[in-house]
């Protein structure tokens, strides 16, 4: 069984700006708002969650070996 991260560090694509967050184990997050320019993000195509897209852990599931929400 391989230890699951939870926490990941965020970056708006917009503004740069970063945040550590927890990510949720129990749903993908599709929507993040940035707390610095609030530019809403979503997944880019091919990912399932911001986390995916713009952490720089992948969401639980994936980590998993699963494909998350899709």
């Amino acid at each position: 069984m391989t230890d699951i991260t939870l926490v990941s560090q965020l970056k708006c694509p917009e503004c740069g700006f970063e945040k550590e967050e927890v990510m949720p184990t129990n749903a993908c997050q599709y929507f993040y708002e940035c707390t610095s320019c609030h530019e809403v993000l979503k997944p880019l195509k091919g990912d399932c969650c911001v986390y995916c897209s713009f952490g720089t852990v992948k969401c639980p599931p994936v980590q998993e070996g699963n494909d998350c929400c899709k």
